[in-house]
Parts: structure tokens; C-alpha cells; sequence
């Protein structure tokens, strides 16, 4: 039986399911409630050497107990202790029998296996580097910055709730008016004659809540120079085809809270450090590209962040 990539990940998760486990502290489990329970003597910190089991002799230690404990969903970190650390160390165990006997069928010597390896190898060693970049960088200070400076620091930004119909022709349009204008109800027509399925079929046309720069400029436009309840009285053209807009209500942005945006910030700080850390990484050397076709050198490509000139419209 060849087993797929699909099953070894639906094998992998029913193991890990079954066997549940993290360690935060390796507690005795509690005494029988027979009696008052005397005072709890303060907790030793346990050593991460501690041997906790072996597999032919290779050792089980708490640290890799404790590296095991974080890469588990919170929930199962919630286990009582005196649960977890009995069915954890069998998972290690188990994981650490399935190496010894791969590498005693010689696995580790295959291409395919040591072509993984070493990708795994280059991997572990750019994210330890990038971390080392980027970590020092990612304060409560930084955090703060750029909340002042993207968020606090900027005036709330208007937003419009419209619907529109979408149709190709300027006729088809002023047609359309022509009805809203008799009385039709926006909502069916849509439904019946927009081409736009996405927001038609479903919504009658509803695009819900959006900024400015989050649609074409020609329609943000219309859409923002119309007041709550007013329909276009005139086809707004798009590189889409022509749309007949309907404004139903406006309002003013709040600025949100930094606890509400701290983890968006978080990735975009992230983010701006790791391209920053690779254009110092790739400043410090020489690369060279080459056509896959010809094999000619190709001309050296910019360097990351370096200005570019404007293209012409």
C-alpha cells in the first residue's frame, strides 16, 4: 500500500489527536480527598537534562518534552500535567523509534530523503537568522510607532454602503435608470439584468461597506459623491461595463484600538523587517543570474528597496 501525502498528513493528525499531549510542569497527580491536604512546598524547577526516558539507549529529555509542549494547540496545553506527561513521552518514544528503524533500513542515505533533509537543514538555519534579525526589532515600542503613525495619527476615513447593477452597455444603463426612476425595485432588477453575479444573484447588488481606494477610481468617485439614498442619475462608466449606483448609507470610520490591531501590525512589522534582514543579507554578496535558455549572464537586478524608474502611462 503507497501511501499519499494526503493520508500521512490525516495518519499524523489522528496520532497527534490520540495522543494529545504538552508539558508545562510534571506535578504529582492530586491526593485522595480523604483528608485536609497539608501546604504545598514550593516546586522545584525541574532540570531540562532530566533523562525522562531512552530508546536503545537515545535519550528523552525534559527540554524536548517541553519543545514538544509548544508546538501543540492551546487546548490540549490545558491538560492536567499529570496526564500529559505519561502519553507525551510515549509520542516521543514512538517518534523515536520510527528514526532509529529508518535509519537502520539505510532511508537516511536515499536522494529523495536527503534532498528533504538538507532542504529542512537550509530552512532552520535562514529562520534562525531572520528571527535573529527580526525579534530584537519587534517591540511594544515599534508596536506603538506604527499604530501612531498608520492608525491614531491619521483622520477617520469616510465609508459608503451602496449597491450597484453592472451592465455592458450605456444603454442598458439609462434603461435601467428609466425603471428605478418608474419605481422598480433595485434588488430584482439586479437579480435579473446585472452582470455582475457575484453581488447580484446573492446580495441584489450589495456590495456592503467600503473605503475609497477599495474600488475602481471612477466608481469610488460616483459612489462618494452621492448622498445616503441617491441613485446615479447618469451610467457610470468602468473598465467593467456600466453601472447604476445606489447609495444607502455613509459613515466615519473609528479609528480602532491598538488591542484590535496589534497582530495586523505585528505582521506588517514583520514583514518590513524580513525585507529589510534580506536586503542586508544580499548586499553583503555577489549574485549572478543566467538566462535558463542560453545560459548568458543576465544583467544585475536591482537591489531590494533600491528605486526604481516610474513607468510611463
Amino acid at each position: 500500500m503507497r501511501f499519499t501525502k494526503q493520508a500521512l498528513a490525516v495518519a499524523a493528525t489522528a496520532l497527534l489527536a490520540s495522543t494529545a499531549l504538552s508539558v508545562s510542569s510534571f506535578a504529582a497527580p492530586a491526593a485522595p480527598a480523604t483528608a485536609p491536604a497539608p501546604a504545598a512546598a514550593p516546586e522545584k524547577p525541574v532540570d531540562p537534562n532530566t533523562v525522562v526516558a531512552t530508546v536503545n539507549g537515545e535519550k528523552i529529555t525534559v527540554a524536548d518534552a517541553q519543545d514538544a509542549l509548544a508546538n501543540l494547540p492551546p487546548q490540549m496545553r490545558q491538560l492536567p500535567p499529570n496526564m500529559i506527561f505519561p502519553m507525551l513521552i510515549n509520542q516521543l518514544a514512538d517518534q523515536k523509534a520510527i528514526q532509529i528503524v529508518a535509519r537502520k533500513e539505510g532511508l537516511d542515505k536515499t536522494a529523495d530523503v536527503k534532498k528533504m533533509m538538507e532542504a529542512a537543514s537550509v530552512n532552520a538555519l535562514q529562520n534562525a537568522w531572520l528571527s535573529k534579525q527580526v525579534t530584537p526589532q519587534l517591540t511594544d515600542a515599534a508596536i506603538q510607532q506604527y499604530y501612531q503613525e498608520n492608525y491614531a495619527g491619521k483622520p477617520p476615513e469616510q465609508e459608503v454602503h451602496a449597491r450597484h447593477i453592472l451592465v455592458k452597455t450605456e444603454a442598458e444603463a439609462n434603461d435601467v435608470i428609466k425603471k428605478l426612476k418608474a419605481g422598480a425595485d433595485f434588488a430584482k432588477l439586479a437579480a435579473e439584468v446585472s452582470t455582475d453575479t457575484g453581488s447580484a444573484k446573492q446580495n441584489g447588488g450589495d456590495l456592503g461597506w467600503f473605503k475609497k481606494d477599495d474600488m475602481i477610481p471612477a466608481f469610488s468617485t460616483a459612489a462618494f459623491g452621492m448622498k445616503k439614498g441617491e441613485v446615479s442619475s447618469a451610467p457610470v462608466k468602468s473598465q467593467y461595463g456600466f453601472h447604476v449606483i445606489q447609495v444607502l448609507d455613509t459613515r466615519t470610520d473609528p479609528i480602532p484600538s491598538l488591542d484590535s490591531v496589534k497582530d495586523k501590525i505585528r505582521q506588517a512589522l514583520i514583514q518590513k523587517y524580513v525585507r529589510e534582514a534580506v536586503g542586508k543579507a544580499t548586499s553583503t554578496v555577489k549574485i549572478v543570474r543566467f538566462d535558463p535558455t542560453t545560459g548568458k549572464q543576465l544583467p544585475d537586478a536591482p537591489a531590494a528597496g533600491a528605486p526604481t524608474a516610474p513607468a510611463k502611462k
